[in-house]
C-alpha cells in the first residue's frame, strides 16, 4: 500500500480524498495556488506545497509542478480528483516515467474515452447503443450548418474533449448553430486545450442516466448501479440521485452490462462513469444511448456510496496499489435512496448569474462527513452529509468552479431523502454572495420532481420566466405570519427596555398586522397562545434579537427560518423562498397606506456587467443600431461564457469597455442614446 499520496486538486474533492487516505493510514500532500493558501484542504493535509498563482493554467494545470511536488515530498502516488489533470494522458504518462503511481485508469483507456469522437466509434464496436450523429471532425461553421441540417434539428454541439457542462450548445435552428459553434470551439480550447467539435441528434424528453463502473487490474469489472442526473442548467448538473426513479431492474442490468462491455474493451480499471442519454418518451425504457465515459471520479459519487456502502476513493487507491476487488456483482446492492444538491455561488433570482466574493458567513447544516464508517461517513450524520472545501471568511474565487458545497441526504425512501434535503437547506447559512439554496429547495418540493417525471429540460420547462422563489401554500404563509409576529414581539420587548430610565416598563404590542405578498394577517401574541386571523397556532421557538437563523416548530412542522430585519418588517427565508414581510402594530397599520414608495431608476439603456469577469468580445461600436435580443457582448466568468443581449432597441451612444478587459460587477459596458 502507498505511504504518501499527493492530491493534484483543490477544494472539496481534495478534502474528500484526504479523509479516506487518513482513515487508511496514508499520509497526504496538498498542492495549492496563491488563492488557496488558507483553504481547508491545505490545513488538513500532512504536507502542502505552493505551486503558483491563482489561475489554474499557471498552477493546477502544470504537470511539471505537480511532479516536482511529488519529488520534494516523496509522494509515491497521485490522486487527480476530477477536472484539471484527471483525464490528461500526458500527465499519467509523465507520472509513470517518474515511477509515481497514477490513482486512476490506464493511459490507453483515458486516451480512448477522452476523445468523444473516437469513444463513440469504440462504443459502437463494443455493442453499445450510440446516439445518431456526425462522427468526425467539423471544419468550420458552414460545415456545422450542413451537418446539422442533415441530422435534423434539434442537435447538440459538443467540444470533443469537453466535460462538466463546458463546451456544449443546444441548437434548434441554423441561427443557433451560427451563433454557438464558435463559442463551443473557444470553450473547448480554453478549458481543455482542444477546439474540435462534434454534433449529434438531441434526444427528445431526454433523461441523463449514468452507470458507475469499478474495475481492478486483474480483469474484474463491476457496475455499481445508476445515478439520475437529469436536472441540469446549461448542461451543468444541479441535482443527482441514486437510484433513478425511472430505471427498472431489467433496464439497470442491460445498461450495466453494456457499460461493463465497453470498459472491458478498453482494458479499464479504477472508478469511472459511463454516461447515457435515455428517451423518457419510450415507455419500455429500452431507448438508451452512449454519451461519453468519464475516466475519473464524478462529483456526484457520494450518492452511489450512500446506497452501496462502498467508499469509491478507497477502492481507487486499493486498485492502484494492485489489490483485487473484494466484491462481486452479486454483492452490489441498493439500500435506500440518496440525493445530492450542488450548492453553487450563483444568484437564481438574477438569472443564475455567477457570484464571487467573501463568505461573510458560512454554516452548513452539519459538519463535513466523518470517516468513521458507513453510517456516520458515507451517509453522513443522521443521513445528512456535507462535502465542502470552503470556510467562513474565505473567498469564492472567479478562477475556479462556482460550487461551494455538496449536500447529500440518505433516506429509506426517495421522499424521505428529499424531505431531509428541504430541512437541511433551511438551516444552511451562506452570506456575502449569491447562492442557489432556495432554488434547489424549490426543486425538492416541486410536484414534478416528487413524481419522478424528470428530463434534462426540467429547469427550463418549469421555470421559463426565471426563478422567483418556491411557491408558498396558504398554510405555509400562516405559519410564517405566526413566526413574524413572535419575532416582532421579541424585538419590541427588547427595544422598550431602557434600563433605569423609565419608571414603568412599557408593554410591547401584542397585536400585529403581518403582510406577506400583499395579503394581511392579523396576529395576536400572548403568553399562552398565538392566533393568526383568529386561528390558534401551536408555536414553539426561541428568538433573541440578532439571531440570523431560528428553528421554529409550527403546528408540528419544524421550519428553519433565516431572518434579516428590514425597514418596516423582515426578510424571512424558508422553504426555498424569500418572503418580504411587513410587520406593524395593528393600531398603526392603517398609516402604512400613506408611506412613500421608492421607485427604482430605469437602467435599461445601459449594458451593465452582471458579474465580475473577462469581456471576451464586444459586438457593437458607437453609433451602431441594436434591436431587442441582439447579442452585444460576451463575458467569461467561472470558466463559462455568458452572452449579454440588448433589452431594448436603440443606438449606441458610447462604449465604456474593450475586449480583453476584466470588469467588476455593475461596470457599465455601453450606453444607448
Amino acid at each position: 500500500m502507498f505511504k504518501k499520496i499527493l492530491i493534484a486538486n483543490r477544494g472539496e474533492i481534495a478534502c474528500r480524498v484526504i479523509k479516506t487516505a487518513r482513515r487508511m493510514g496514508i499520509q497526504t500532500v496538498a498542492v495549492y495556488s496563491d488563492a488557496d493558501a488558507r483553504a481547508p484542504f491545505v490545513q488538513m493535509a500532512d504536507e502542502a506545497v505552493h505551486i503558483g498563482p491563482a489561475p489554474a493554467a499557471q498552477s493546477y494545470l502544470i504537470a511539471d509542478k505537480i511532479i516536482a511536488a511529488c519529488k520534494q515530498t516523496g509522494a509515491d502516488a497521485v490522486h487527480p480528483g476530477y477536472g484539471f489533470l484527471s483525464e490528461r494522458t500526458s500527465f499519467a504518462e509523465a507520472l509513470a516515467a517518474e515511477g509515481i503511481e497514477f490513482i486512476g485508469p490506464p493511459v490507453g483507456a483515458i486516451a480512448a474515452m477522452g476523445d468523444k469522437i473516437e469513444s463513440k466509434k469504440l462504443a459502437k464496436a463494443a455493442g453499445v447503443n450510440v446516439v445518431p450523429g456526425f462522427v468526425g471532425e467539423i471544419e468550420d461553421t458552414e460545415h456545422a450548418v450542413r451537418i446539422s441540417s442533415e441530422i435534423g434539428y434539434p442537435v447538440m454541439m459538443k467540444a470533443s474533449a469537453g466535460g462538466g457542462g463546458k463546451g456544449m450548445r443546444l441548437a434548434y435552428s441554423e441561427q443557433d448553430v451560427r451563433e454557438g459553434f464558435d463559442a463551443v470551439k473557444r470553450e473547448g480550447l480554453n478549458s481543455f486545450g482542444d477546439d474540435r467539435v462534434f454534433i449529434e441528434k438531441f434526444i427528445l424528453n431526454p433523461r441523463h442516466i449514468e452507470i458507475q463502473i469499478l474495475g481492478d487490474k486483474h480483469g474484474n469489472i463491476l457496475y455499481l448501479n445508476e445515478r439520475e442526473c437529469s436536472i441540469q442548467r446549461r448542461h451543468q448538473k444541479v441535482v443527482e440521485e441514486a437510484p433513478s426513479p425511472f430505471v427498472t431492474p431489467k433496464m439497470r442490468k442491460a445498461m450495466g452490462e453494456q457499460c461493463v462491455a465497453l470498459s472491458r474493451a478498453v482494458g479499464y480499471y479504477s472508478a469511472g462513469t459511463v454516461e447515457l442519454i435515455v428517451s423518457g418518451a419510450d415507455p419500455t425504457g429500452e431507448s438508451f444511448y452512449f454519451l461519453e465515459m468519464n475516466t475519473r471520479l464524478q462529483v456526484e459519487h457520494p450518492v452511489t456510496e450512500a446506497i452501496t456502502g462502498i467508499d469509491l476513493v478507497e477502492q481507487m487507491i486499493r486498485v492502484a496499489a494492485g489489490e483485487k476487488l473484494e466484491m462481486t456483482q452479486d454483492d452490489v446492492k441498493i439500500d435506500g435512496w440518496a440525493i445530492e444538491n450542488r450548492v453553487y455561488a450563483e444568484d437564481p433570482y438574477r438569472g443564475f448569474l455567477p457570484s464571487t466574493g467573501r463568505l461573510v458567513r458560512y454554516q452548513p447544516p452539519v459538519e463535513g462527513w466523518t470517516d468513521d464508517g458507513a453510517e456516520n461517513g458515507r451517509r453522513g450524520v443522521n443521513g445528512v452529509r456535507v462535502d465542502d472545501g470552503v470556510y467562513e471568511g474565505g473567498e469564492v474565487s472567479m478562477f475556479y468552479d462556482p460550487m461551494i458545497a455538496k449536500l447529500v441526504t440518505w433516506g429509506a425512501t426517495r421522499d424521505e431523502a428529499a424531505d431531509k434535503q428541504i430541512a437541511a437547506l433551511d438551516t444552511f447559512e451562506i452570506e456575502g454572495l449569491g447562492h442557489n439554496i432556495d432554488f434547489v429547495s424549490a426543486i425538492m418540493q416541486h410536484p414534478r420532481f416528487r413524481s419522478g417525471e424528470l428530463t434534462t429540460g426540467f429547469i427550463a420547462e418549469e421555470y421559463p420566466e426565471g426563478f422567483h422563489g418556491a411557491a408558498a401554500s396558504d398554510e405555509t404563509k400562516v405559519k410564517i405570519a405566526a413566526v413574524a409576529g413572535f419575532v416582532a414581539t421579541a424585538r419590541a420587548d427588547r427595544s422598550r427596555r431602557v434600563d433605569g430610565q423609565l419608571a414603568t416598563p412599557l408593554a410591547p404590542p401584542s397585536q400585529w398586522t403581518v403582510t406577506i405578498d400583499k395579503t394581511a394577517y392579523e396576529v395576536e401574541i400572548d403568553e399562552d397562545e398565538v392566533l393568526v386571523n383568529g386561528q390558534s397556532i401551536d408555536l414553539a421557538m426561541e428568538y433573541t434579537p440578532g439571531d440570523r437563523l431560528i428553528e421554529a416548530e409550527v403546528d408540528g412542522e419544524v421550519l428553519g427560518v433565516r431572518i434579516e430585519p428590514t425597514r418596516g418588517g423582515f426578510k424571512l427565508t424558508t422553504r426555498g423562498a424569500i418572503h418580504k414581510v411587513g410587520v406593524l402594530p395593528t393600531r398603526l397599520a392603517p398609516l402604512s397606506a400613506h408611506m412613500i414608495e421608492k421607485v427604482a431608476p430605469d437602467l435599461s439603456r445601459f449594458l451593465i456587467c452582471p458579474m465580475p469577469g473577462l469581456l471576451v468580445s464586444l459586438n457593437v461600436a458607437e453609433g451602431d443600431k441594436v434591436e431587442i435580443g441582439q447579442p452585444l457582448a460576451v463575458i467569461e466568468a467561472m470558466k463559462m461564457e455568458n452572452i449579454l443581449r440588448a433589452e431594448k432597441s436603440g443606438t449606441v451612444k458610447s462604449v465604456n469597455a474593450a475586449a480583453g478587459q476584466s470588469l467588476a460587477v455593475d461596470a457599465t459596458i455601453l450606453e444607448l442614446e
